[in-house]
């Protein structure tokens, strides 16, 4: 009997052992690294290998005393001495799921990508969630975790980057961990010095566009509201019918959702000329609002929520100019507007510090990282981008681009061809250095 139960667990152990060995070699030296907790294979058609993988982080910082929790990696393998790009995402990883995912970098250079999911969104929500540590020097922890864990086995060049909040997430870690990466791209990252910073509603009153698209948008704007008692019947009804909620009155958000469409039309590059002519239709009318400012914006619970946290504390936001609508509005002041429409009570209670914006500024003035910033010309983040005030004629390797009439989608692979050639030259010679 004892000889047939050893032999039964010594038939296990070599069967485990060669199920080890028939594993892809990514996957047997990811699931070796200290703190990777799951690997899980994916398909994908860009990397010959995909993972989607568990990391363990410190809740707070460095500090074990407050817990732990799982950050989501998205993983995708070429080689591991060829370049890593990190993608320092702001928000939710979901989009790295997808079996075509692959960033324009990676693509570029041929490189492996490690997206890693922000902290307290999505699979990567300490639990409880204690929104004291929900901070930006939490999440650079987090990277700068993950850079130490895997730069083990990915042993080439290092490329951080990110897009919008996670373009400022790139920014932030390069200038808090400097001799993390070799390279850094940012893209449409504004860096706000307040909570309402100020600069987006000149940028929107004065600057965006040509005078006439202007005065055309401002004119949508007062049409709307003079058309507002009719409307109002149509926009409850679209509020009801997908159950938005909201913490102030429907009248009041239709207010909110006319002063948001400027922003949002510019950001995402619709064409001025797509909205309603004055003699439309109600419907027609209705229609354009929700098209470009839904009100889902503005209601609760809403998935970016701690995004909204963050902008209250450090990472800052745009206010509004009730000027244009002032005549027909509910709304009389829409200061601290995004702690009122935002966040419930009990997140309300946290003070701006604008220490990340200054130490953030420092750095970028007093340094020449090889760091590259993209924006949109266009998009109203640009009005707080480093765009608007980093001297780069005396660097040698900082550089910053505006794409002509480009939105918040503007990237390396939609720029004119011979500002793309410039960027692509620049960052091949720093991947060879």
């Amino acid at each position: 009997m004892k000889r047939t139960c050893l032999s039964v667990l010594f038939a296990i152990v070599a069967l485990c052992a060669f199920a080890e060995m028939l594993l892809p070699p990514a996957e047997k030296e990811l699931m070796s690294i200290k703190g990777v907790t799951e690997v899980k294979s994916m398909k994908s058609t860009c990397f010959p290998e995909k993972y989607l993988v568990k990391f363990t982080q410190f809740v707070n910082g460095d500090d074990d005393a407050d817990g732990t929790f799982e950050q989501r990696l998205i993983i995708g393998v070429r080689d591991p001495k060829a370049p890593t790009v990190i993608v320092t995402e702001g928000y939710y990883a979901d989009y790295g799921m997808r079996e075509g995912y692959e960033e324009e970098l990676s693509q570029m250079f041929q490189a492996n990508v490690i997206l890693c999911e922000y902290r307290f969104f999505g699979e990567s929500t300490p639990v409880p969630t204690n929104w004291d540590y929900m901070t930006v020097d939490n999440s650079l922890k987090d990277y700068h975790h993950v850079r130490q864990a895997f730069g083990e086995y990915f042993t080439g060049k290092w490329i951080s980057t990110g897009i919008s909040k996670g373009g400022q997430t790139t920014m932030f870690y390069r200038a808090t961990y400097p001799d993390d990466v070799d390279v850094s791209v940012s893209y449409v990252a504004p860096l706000n010095r307040g909570i309402e910073d100020g600069r987006h509603e000149k940028f929107l009153a004065k600057q965006v566009g040509t005078k006439a698209e202007r005065q055309a948008i401002e004119s949508a704007m007062q049409e709307l509201m003079m058309r507002k008692a009719k409307l109002m019947p149509m926009f409850n009804e679209f509020c009801s019918e997908r159950g938005y909620k909201f913490y102030i009155s429907n009248e009041d958000i239709f207010d909110y959702c006319v002063l948001e469409l400027p922003f949002a039309l510019w950001q995402w590059g619709t064409p001025v000329n797509t909205l309603p002519s004055l003699d439309a239709s109600d419907e027609e009318w209705m229609r354009a609002l929700l098209t470009i400012s839904d009100p889902d914006y503005f209601s609760y619970p809403n998935k970016y929520m701690p995004f909204d946290v963050q902008a209250s504390r450090e990472l800052g936001y745009y206010g509004y100019s009730l000027k244009p609508i002032k005549k027909w509005a509910s709304v009389k002041s829409t200061k601290g507007y995004l702690k009122q429409l935002m966040l419930p009570d009990s997140l309300r209670q946290y003070d701006f510090d604008d220490r990340l914006y200054k130490r953030t500024v420092k750095y970028l003035k007093e340094n020449d990282p090889t760091h590259i910033f993209i924006y949109g010309e266009i998009d109203p983040w640009s009005a707080s981008g480093v765009c608007t005030w980093l001297k780069c004629k005396n660097k040698k390797n900082m550089r910053v681009y505006v794409q002509p009439r480009g939105s918040h989608v503007s990237r390396i692979n939609n720029m004119p061809a011979d500002m793309r050639q410039e960027i692509v030259d620049r960052l091949s010679a720093w991947m060879k250095e």
